[in-house]
């Protein structure tokens, strides 16, 4: 199973996005857990993260985010802000899967 961490500002904004992802990956028979959490938990979380995501509204983030992600031996992106903005679960989950098989 894979473990896909999305991070934003307050963790509400990519629960909509959470919701499609999960969607798209039970319609392709994909085990994924994918969860969201605010800013000032992504640190802890990434303990059990696959892949750090961070929303587009964060991109300032990820030179920080970045060093713990690199101690974890995980990757971490910015979510594109076209995906984003779409909610199109379908691509930023595949996004992901590809950054974990790296």
């Amino acid at each position: 199973m894979k473990h896909i961490l999305l991070a934003c500002s307050s963790g509400m904004s990519t629960s909509l996005l959470v919701t499609r992802m999960k969607q798209a990956a039970e319609a392709k028979g994909i085990e994924v857990e994918i969860w969201a959490v605010a800013q000032d938990k992504a640190q802890t979380e990434m303990e059990k993260a696959d892949v750090l995501l961070i929303g587009p509204q964060m991109r300032f983030m990820l030179k920080k985010f970045s060093k713990t992600a690199e101690q974890l031996g995980i990757p971490v992106e910015v979510i594109d802000p076209v995906a984003y903005g779409r909610i199109d679960g379908e691509a930023v989950l595949k996004r992901a899967l590809e950054l974990i098989e790296k």
